[in-house]
């Protein structure tokens, strides 16, 4: 039987309730376990649609931290960000460069597509900022290594939006495949999702029509392609269109490959050989794959296996070993033998990071200085795997790669994908 455990899947610490009396209270001195607003973080929120919002939420409900401005190219949103957040309209923001300039700002919430991540992210590690950036955290391989170069320059702190890192099941899964439980690992299954293209409701034409009153959308194209507006390339749907994300590829992938690699205690590096085979939309909008098949090898011979799974059945990580499995996703674990999923762990077992809560994890860090659970160079090695497969399932063809120098071996036309062209001014020094 699968072994539930709780929080649930987007679940942040709640705070406490908050009450509003007629005296100061104790809490707002930073007695009775409250947070004193001197003590707090400030948070400026870029990008508050979509995830950006729930992170938005999530730093209101956090005791340790403030939310001091809030920016989207979007007015709509913009304008429910701040009325959420009982901000003044002085204290919103159309340009994230704005938000940047603030010297009362410690930290910004980057909740923006893809294709924004890597120069929001880069520029706020310019400016001093830490920063809690949404998966996957870059749009490219280069892109990801220009962004924890920066990160480390400017000794900033980076916490991925890959939050399974601070989930107990997904930490114990690991703890025991890393302490040799299931015997000698060497298959690793990522199922994610098909992508949401093939339904219905995704294949009409999306015509070029006029730019809704209030959204700034050559701000919203930003480094990507000009291209005519249509409602169905922006917000959620970004992800279906090559220009900003790789469909589930990289969208669950940035998760579920995350989890993969602290198993497999591969989080400094990445695999050696890639191949698969794709499936592309053959007409419309969208380009991004729908499905896929993909086989990644690591030095250490463990192969991982990143697949589409039709009826939900294989979604998740699972770990094969010699001796048994254990799969988990989110919140649940199952293995074989059934009574590996509760094994008690000996004193002497390797432990990993614990994070058990990956908002509160990241404040925390801010204060102290201390490496977050899933800091920018994890979450680099984590994208590129996205991209790798993306990469391989475009070329359709196999491809050797060096993840100490982080090219591919003798492939021009592989290495040439390891980037892409940024639209003026939108380019990274």
């Amino acid at each position: 039987m699968p072994i539930e455990f709780s929080p649930g899947r987007r679940s942040f610490l709640k705070a406490a309730a908050v009450t509003m009396p007629m005296i100061i209270p104790a809490s707002a001195l930073g007695r009775d376990g409250a947070t004193a607003p001197s003590e707090r973080i400030t948070v400026g929120c870029i990008g508050v649609g979509g995830r950006g919002s729930s992170n938005m939420r999530a730093f209101l409900e956090a005791q340790g931290a403030q939310v001091v401005a809030v920016c989207d190219v979007d007015r709509a949103h913009r304008e429910r960000a701040r009325k959420q957040s009982e901000l003044t309209e002085a204290d919103s923001y159309l340009d994230f460069r704005e938000v940047l300039s603030r010297d009362d700002i410690d930290t910004v919430s980057i909740g923006t597509p893809d294709h924004w991540h890597s120069i929001q992210t880069i520029e706020a590690a310019k400016a001093g900022k830490d920063i809690f950036c949404e998966k996957p955290v870059s749009l490219t391989i280069t892109e990801g290594r220009q962004m924890a170069d920066a990160v480390r320059d400017h000794d900033r702190i980076l916490q991925v939006g890959t939050w399974r890192r601070s989930l107990e099941p997904c930490r114990r899964a690991c703890e025991l495949v890393r302490n040799g439980y299931i015997g000698e690992l060497h298959m690793i299954e990522c199922g994610v999702p098909e992508g949401y293209q093939i339904r219905g409701e995704f294949q009409p034409g999306h015509p070029t029509v006029p730019v809704p009153d209030g959204l700034d959308y050559d701000r919203w194209l930003g480094p990507a392609p000009e291209q005519p507006y249509t409602p169905g390339r922006c917000h959620f749907n970004f992800r279906w269109l090559l220009d900003y994300s790789a469909g589930y590829i990289t969208d669950w992938g940035a998760h579920y490959y995350d989890i993969a690699q602290w198993g497999n205690g591969t989080d400094d590096t990445g695999p050696v050989r890639i191949a698969g085979t794709a499936e592309f939309p053959r007409k419309g909008l969208y380009d991004a794959s729908v499905k896929h098949l993909i086989e990644y090898e690591y030095a250490n011979g463990v192969r991982l296996i990143a697949l589409t799974s039709t009826d939900g059945s294989k979604h998740g990580i699972r770990f094969i070993g010699s001796e048994g499995w254990i799969h988990v996703e989110s919140n649940t674990i199952t293995s074989a033998p059934e009574t590996l999923a509760t094994l008690e762990l000996k004193n002497s077992d390797t432990r990993l990071y614990q994070s058990d809560n990956h908002l509160y994890n990241f404040i925390e860090c801010v204060k102290d200085r201390k490496v977050p659970a899933a800091p920018i160079e994890v979450g680099h090695r984590s994208a590129s795997i996205c991209h790798l497969g993306h990469i391989a399932t475009t070329l359709k063809r196999e491809l050797k790669w060096d993840p100490v120098k982080e090219q591919f071996d003798g492939d021009a036309e592989a290495n040439a994908m390891r980037d892409r062209a940024k639209r003026a001014p939108w380019t990274l020094s």
